[in-house]
């Protein structure tokens, strides 16, 4: 290998330098020589980064980890750090040093070690090797509570190692490890920039010169809580180039020194040099102070330290290592720390030694080291006179001896890490020692080839044998498991031992030898012969001599060493007993006083929905109020004057139950009328005389409480707010009475024994059960228990239920009636036998066995006999229409006067009796002739007693589900005419029932088995589609919740916060892939594209809202859970030591010893993922709850309206994952894609949106519907069964809504049906109900968005298509119809060959206006494609006897005029819910060779449920598969 010769390295330095430009200044070309960097780099040319700041420490010896890597060693195989901190160090102070050593050659050694070496900095990810306290510690652990542990953070280490049994951890120096003057101007160049005033070459000074400028940012100076006092802070402290200068005042006066050694250096080279610059008089001054600075550590202070002299400089040796071995920090840093006196002396320079002021104690003879670290603005030291006074006493003071005794003040009161003020300084270094992999004591001599001792007692002979002793006991004996540091203090009396010796000797060698920049280094430039020999004759006191213009003769010559006839001699040598105590250590608890703040945060978060539900409900009521505002009016002035006719009470329903408030009102008409606030009546009683009342009063507890007992009704009780009004009540009653004839009986009690008496309406509601009960089972001949008679039921209830009597008001009740209907009038009357207003137990059996078993002529007599209302035993055609009026009265008089006098005439003509005013019974019997097969089957539907607790009368009264004619010419086929045609039969009672109950007893787990698997069987496709986003949801849930548990860079967040940082880091996956890809489910036009594809055999685009709610839902749960994830990591956050929280956020935080995390409030409120997290939460509230069914129903603008804030929702989604606190942002992963396409979408949208549509024709039609007919825009191309979104910019607002075109493609114009069912709707209907003139033109535009997809546009796919409207819902068939009814007539192929069309409305006055385009396609339809079957709902399941009779006056009606009497279309009529399942079985076999029938159903959900119910139960069968597409309203 060639050698470079030592100028060229030289020349290349400079060049290196200069390059680098490590001064920064332009003045630094002028300089002569090669300058300095701060950073240590390029000091060795070969090897660069020796000595830098950062570089690893270079180990003596091998590293000793317990798994040979960076595992450190720990209890049981090493002894308990504290318990060996005591054992060896503990004992008394007061005295004196061996060799005198002052105390200032002992803070100037710190001062040295501070420049050299620094470690202190935690590593990331932080791993703890923490002290755990003996139990009863007398400092630690004064409670006894056995578990106190300090926290020990290991330093940080070199990344690349520590990976391999060769490639152990090794600890990183973070400033330079050269003897540079790193601790005056900082181990970067901007570090020493802050320093700087960058004039005159100085370094920066505060308001006195004397002092440098505070800490402030950016310097990172280390900045503890003052474990004395608690303050917190930079003030008080100072900028010096060492990280931790301000840690006791007395290194502190020490980096002062040498800050005003600088500027007086600068000053004094600027009076020389007028005409130099800043940069270099700061140079020139830089470098003077480093060379003195060296010449004092290694030719003064180091020999007086080791007591003896390291070999004289010969020449720089480039290929020697000098970097710092943890050895040497581990020798100097412990044997410094046994010479710390507990208090440090001050002086002036006549030789006083001051007496100083200690806060709460009073004045001491010196400064408490123990109460004096990262102290602020000691008033001791406020001067640069006191730092004089404190230099001069260090000077004068003669440290503690050399031993293995470390005072008090650094063994129990040393600053304390994390929430603890105090630890233990030695136990400290103790693990320390361990976590940088130190050797043993053994292993360290043997490595540098010192003799080992044979056993303990050769350790050292000086040591007291009870230390001895104490610490091989903690080390079982084994000589060989001491470490380095506790046989090291061991071996030490009154020098450094020789492994301490050794150790700190070579490493000041290696560093004057291998440093480039050495002062003694002829060949560097930096120093002439001349100058080289005056910086080697000055020492130390000559430093402080010119610093504080002291008298020499103030100080000895060699201020490290003091001797005898030195000047200023130390009064005494000090102990803690002349000094103040020192204040005990303090937990810090960082959650304190935040407990309620922070529940209250969480509870407000979670009440964030509810806040908008309140918010939803407000503009729901007052959305609602103006619709309701009229109809309040005038129902106002009713109640105010029914109101003014009675007397307010509390009725007391029952033990158990709330009472309520009731008005009483006695009527004219002899009935007494209870209603309740809104005034709607709650019972009604009829009084008959000469009935008796009796009045039962209350004679206790305030006198207030009535029971009003009427026989054949339950009891009345009322409670009254005091006497006077219950008096007032019982006098209106007496005159009630007597107008009426009606006796009244008035007795008392106590109010117990009068509730205790009252037969309330449960109790009523038992006995009719039993009443009911006994009444069916002897009409059937049912056995008693079969009827549900109760086996504890006495034979005394039974007599009581047989003997009670119903008012009309519970037989109405039963039928399911009202008491004022007619038909409850005429029934009642006829029953009523002995006209008392009741009806008895065999009355009612008299009437119930005529329905029940009676012959079609017992039924029409009866009939005949209600309605014969003058008795003469005729019925007149007065009659005969009040008896049909009173069965119309079940669809809400649907049949207009005209119409009904139209039918009854109808009906008279087609008997032959058009001449007859009256009818015998004989002609009304003959005139329901062809309808005995009904009136067998008619019954009496029962519902049972009272409104109690309903129990089955299914045998007795069938559910009927709907009344067809026997013979439908438009059934389409036999097998069709047999099951769909004809009215559901209805088999023997109790055979029925039976056959019922047997099946689901035993096929209960096989049905739903079954239903099962129909249900993936026709979800197959949902099924794959929510299964596959699913599997990528929780792919990516797992795939971000394992990389943080196991595989992320190292941070320390896993083991800070396992559960929340998996639980928020996976669900922040999913949700960002939830959030960005449901935006695919909005793009309308893209899925109506689709839907034409082949993928629509895959995906179900039909279902795409209904994802969308999917979706929407699974991501607030994840949302929610996100959030829960966070907040288990805030409170973590707020309860971590600020070290922890630095290696997790390094961007956010930096550990400057302040040890306080921030608070919750910050994490939730002052960062912008918080906040932004708070805002979403605020968003995904407003937007759920405003898009819930219940309030978009109410108030669609609501909805429209915050529905927009998902603009908002993701901004904010955006910038809440941008931070970056924990992670690279991600979200764009995921959303770029899917917001690219929905923006596509949407400007295709925006392109038809502003196209003005004219409106052609506006029509109001019944049941609130507006027929909107407008212009179709040129090219726009849609299919029947298609939607299109709308907007009024005449109401004020763009705000869209959905309507199905019920226009045919064919057609010219496009058509809108509209029900006004909320305020939009509304409005548009008042919009335009009043045309400002008769042309179109006058009529307010609309905006266009579609035409979009849907399920029914399928129905051309099937050869057999079954189409089901309810409601509002049969709008999408309008179009299909149609369009079907125009392509037969052209002729078309089409694979459609029939259709059946299903319409279920309530009445059919709500839907006139589709009756009108039925009506239309059973004109144009000339192949017989359409078969339609209308079911009017509201006669269904109410009262077989009138729905029998609609029913024959329906069949009646189409047999003569040959169209509907309720619809006025050929369509067949039915009353009640269609068979869907008896329907679809017809089908299969009317179309046998049809494997595959459409059912395409729009209404309300309870509708397309049974829909979807039935095609699964007859799917289950072999034969024709029913395919279902629904939609919802």
């Amino acid at each position: 290998m060639l050698r470079a010769r030592p100028e060229v390295l030289v020349l290349l330095g400079i060049l290196l330098s200069l390059l680098l430009d490590p001064t920064g200044g332009q003045d630094s070309f002028s300089l002569t020589w090669e300058v300095q960097r701060y950073d240590g780099w390029f000091n060795n040319l070969r090897h660069h980064e020796r000595g830098a700041a950062g570089s690893r420490l270079q180990r003596l010896v091998p590293a000793n980890y317990a798994d040979g890597v960076y595992q450190a060693l720990e209890e049981p195989l090493l002894p308990n750090p504290r318990r060996l901190s005591n054992a060896a160090t503990r004992g008394s102070s007061g005295r004196p040093s061996g060799r005198n050593r002052t105390v200032l050659g002992l803070f100037f050694g710190y001062h040295v070690l501070s420049d050299l070496v620094s470690v202190e900095k935690s590593g990331c990810p932080a791993e703890f090797l923490n002290i755990h306290i003996p139990p009863g510690d007398p400092v630690f652990d004064r409670d006894q509570s056995g578990d106190v542990v300090l926290p020990f953070q290991r330093s940080r280490w070199d990344p690349e190692t520590g990976q391999s049994p060769s490639n152990p951890r090794d600890l990183t120096n973070e400033v330079t490890g050269w003897l540079d003057g790193s601790a005056i101007y900082g181990s970067s160049h901007s570090w020493s920039d802050e320093l700087r005033s960058f004039s005159g070459g100085e370094l920066a000074s505060g308001p006195d010169p004397a002092f440098p400028r505070a800490a402030q940012a950016p310097l990172l100076m280390w900045t503890p809580p003052d474990p004395t006092t608690g303050r917190r802070g930079p003030r008080g402290l100072y900028a010096f180039g060492a990280e931790r200068g301000n840690r006791e005042p007395f290194l502190q006066a020490l980096g002062l020194l040498w800050f005003r050694y600088h500027n007086l250096w600068a000053q004094k080279l600027a009076s020389r040099y007028p005409l130099w610059g800043d940069e270099e008089l700061f140079q020139h001054a830089r470098k003077r102070v480093i060379a003195t600075y060296q010449n004092i550590a290694m030719y003064e202070w180091l020999p007086s330290f080791l007591q003896q002299t390291p070999p004289n400089y010969t020449e720089y040796r480039p290929f020697l290592d000098p970097s710092i071995s943890p050895e040497f920090l581990a020798a100097s840093e412990q044997f410094f720390s046994t010479m710390v006196p507990p208090g440090v002396y001050m002086r002036n320079a006549s030789c006083h030694f001051q007496m100083v002021l200690n806060e709460g104690f009073g004045s001491s003879p010196a400064l408490r080291v123990c109460n004096s670290y990262w102290i602020r603005e000691n008033p001791n030291l406020n001067s640069s006179q006191a730092v004089n006074q404190l230099l001069l006493g260090m000077a004068s003071q003669i440290s503690e001896l050399e031993d293995s005794t470390v005072v008090e003040d650094l063994r129990d009161y040393w600053p304390g890490p994390g929430k603890f003020s105090r630890t233990d300084y030695v136990a400290s270094s103790i693990q320390r020692g361990r976590d940088m992999g130190l050797p043993s004591y053994s292993q360290a001599l043997q490595a540098l080839g010192l003799k080992i001792p044979r056993n303990w007692s050769d350790l050292n002979p000086k040591v007291d044998p009870q230390v001895l002793e104490a610490t091989a006991a903690l080390y079982n004996q084994d000589l060989s498991r001491l470490e380095l540091l506790p046989g090291g203090l061991l071996e030490s009396h009154g020098d450094p031992g020789p492994l301490f010796s050794t150790i700190v000797l070579d490493q000041f060698v290696r560093l004057r030898d291998g440093d480039r920049y050495w002062f003694e280094n002829s060949r560097n430039g930096l120093f002439s012969p001349e100058e080289i020999a005056e910086i080697r004759s000055t020492t130390l006191r000559d430093v402080l001599v010119a610093v504080t213009s002291v008298d020499p003769d103030t100080l000895q010559p060699n201020v490290f060493i003091w001797q005898n006839g030195a000047p200023c001699p130390q009064p005494q040598q000090l102990t803690t007993e002349d000094l103040p105590p020192c204040v005990p250590m303090t937990e810090i608890h960082y959650f304190e006083g935040s407990g309620p703040g922070f529940g209250i945060t969480i509870v407000a978060l979670c009440c964030l929905p509810l806040v908008s539900l309140l918010i939803s409900g407000v503009v729901a009521y007052f959305r609602g109020r103006e619709r309701k505002k009229l109809q309040r009016k005038g129902k106002e002035s009713v109640k105010k004057e029914a109101a003014s006719d009675g007397l307010s009470a509390m009725e007391w329903p029952g033990p158990r139950e709330r009472g309520y408030p009731v008005t009483i009102q006695l009527l004219p008409d002899r009935r007494l009328q209870v209603v309740d606030r809104r005034l709607s009546v709650l019972r009604t009683i009829q009084l008959q005389p000469p009935q008796q009342v009796n009045l039962i009063l209350s004679s206790n507890r305030g006198c207030r409480a009535l029971l009003l007992k009427i026989p054949k009704e339950y009891d009345l009780v009322l409670l009254f707010n005091s006497q006077e009004e219950r008096g007032a009540f019982v006098q209106h009653l007496r005159g009630f009475c007597e107008n009426w004839s009606l006796g009244l009986e008035v007795a008392e009690m106590s109010e117990y024994e009068l509730f205790r008496k009252a037969v309330t309406k449960e109790q009523r509601e038992r006995i009719l059960e039993v009443f009911f009960r006994h009444l069916f089972a002897q009409v059937l001949d049912i056995n008693q228990v079969d009827a549900g008679t109760l086996l504890l039921d006495s034979s005394q209830k039974v007599r009581e239920a047989l003997t009670c009597e119903l008012s009309r008001a519970e037989f109405a009740e039963s039928l399911g009636l009202k008491p004022q209907d007619m038909f409850v009038e005429s029934m009642f009357s006829l029953a009523d036998k002995d006209g008392n207003g009741y009806l008895s137990f065999r009355e009612f059996l008299d009437v119930l066995v005529v329905f029940m078993k009676g012959s079609p002529e017992d039924k029409s007599r009866l009939m005949f006999t209600m309605y014969d209302i003058d008795g003469n035993g005729f019925l007149s055609k007065d009659e005969f229409f009040t008896m049909m009026r009173s069965f119309i009265e079940i669809s809400n008089n649907c049949l207009t006067k005209t119409q009904l006098a139209e039918v009854v005439e109808s009906m008279f003509r087609e008997s032959g009796f058009q001449d007859k005013q009256e009818l015998t019974w004989e002609d009304f019997h003959f005139m329901l002739r062809d309808h005995d097969s009904e009136l067998r089957r008619t019954q009496l539907c029962v519902r049972g007693g009272g409104g109690g607790p309903h129990f089955s009368f299914l045998s007795s009264c069938p559910q009927r589900v709907g009344l067809s004619a026997s013979k439908a010419p438009e059934l389409g086929g036999p097998g069709l005419k047999k099951r769909f045609g004809k009215k559901a039969g209805v088999p023997p009672p109790r055979l029925y029932t039976e056959a019922l109950q047997e099946k689901m007893q035993r096929g209960f787990l096989a049905q739903k088995l079954q239903q099962y698997k129909r249900f993936v069987e026709n979800y197959r496709r949902h099924i794959v589609c929510v299964a596959v986003f699913s599997a990528i949801c929780a792919g990516l849930f797992v795939e971000r919740a394992y990389y943080y548990a196991f595989a992320s860079p190292p941070s320390g967040i896993a083991q800070t916060t396992f559960v929340g940082i998996i639980l928020s880091r996976g669900t922040a996956a999913s949700v960002s892939f939830m959030f960005s890809y449901i935006l695919l489910t909005m793009c309308r036009n893209l899925i109506t594209f689709l839907r034409e594809t082949f993928l629509n055999r895959y995906v179900p685009f039909d279902a795409a809202v209904d994802f969308h709610r999917w979706i929407a839902m699974a991501a607030v749960v994840l949302a929610i859970l996100h959030s829960a994830g966070h907040v288990v990591n805030v409170y973590i956050f707020s309860v971590s030591p600020l070290s922890l929280l630095a290696c997790i956020f390094p961007s956010v935080f930096v550990n400057d010893g302040s040890k306080l995390p921030q608070k919750f409030y910050w994490w939730f409120f002052q960062t912008v993922p918080g906040m932004t997290g708070v805002l979403l939460l605020l968003v995904l509230a407003i937007m759920y709850v405003f898009a819930s069914r219940h309030f978009r129903r109410r108030s669609f603008r609501g909805f429209w309206l915050t529905h927009h804030l998902y603009i908002l929702l993701y901004v904010l989604l955006i910038i809440h994952g941008s931070f970056a606190l924990i992670q690279l942002p991600r979200f764009h992963i995921y959303f770029l894609v899917p917001a690219l396409i929905y923006m596509g979408d949407k400007l295709v949208s925006l392109s038809r949106k502003k196209v003005e549509i004219g409106v052609v024709k506006a029509q109001l039609l019944p049941s609130g519907v507006t027929h909107l007919e407008f212009q179709r825009p040129q090219g726009f191309e849609y299919k029947s069964g298609q939607w299109v979104r709308i907007a009024c910019l005449a109401l004020g607002t763009n705000e869209y809504h959905p309507f199905t075109l019920t226009s045919a493609p064919h057609e010219e114009t496009l058509s809108l049906h509209i029900r006004a069912v909320g305020p939009w709707t509304t409005r548009l209907r008042e919009t335009y109900s009043l045309p400002t003139g008769d042309s179109s033109a006058k009529y307010p535009k609309l905006y266009l968005d579609g035409p979009f997809g849907e399920g029914h546009q399928e129905w051309h796919k099937f050869e057999v298509s079954v189409l089901v409207g309810g409601g509002i819902g049969v709008t999408p068939f309008a179009s299909i119809l149609k369009d079907l009814v125009f392509k037969s007539s052209l002729g078309s192929q089409m694979l459609c060959k029939k259709i059946y069309f299903i319409w279920v409305t309530r009445t059919q006055r709500q839907f006139e206006w589709l009756a009108d385009i039925i009506r239309e396609v059973e004109e144009n339809d000339r192949q017989d494609l359409v078969s339609v079957h209308i079911y009017i709902t509201q006669l269904a399941e109410k009262f077989d006897l009138r729905t029998t009779m609609l029913y024959i006056c329906e069949r009646h009606f189409q047999k003569v005029l040959n169209r509907s009497l309720f619809t006025g279309l050929r369509s067949i009529t039915h009353f009640g819910r269609p068979p869907f399942e008896r329907f679809f079985c017809s089908l299969q076999e009317v179309h046998p060779k049809v494997r595959k029938i459409g059912v395409f159903s729009c209404g309300p959900p309870g509708m397309t449920k049974n829909v979807e119910k039935a095609c699964q139960l007859i799917n289950q069968q072999d034969q024709a598969h029913f395919v279902h597409h629904y939609e919802n309203f």
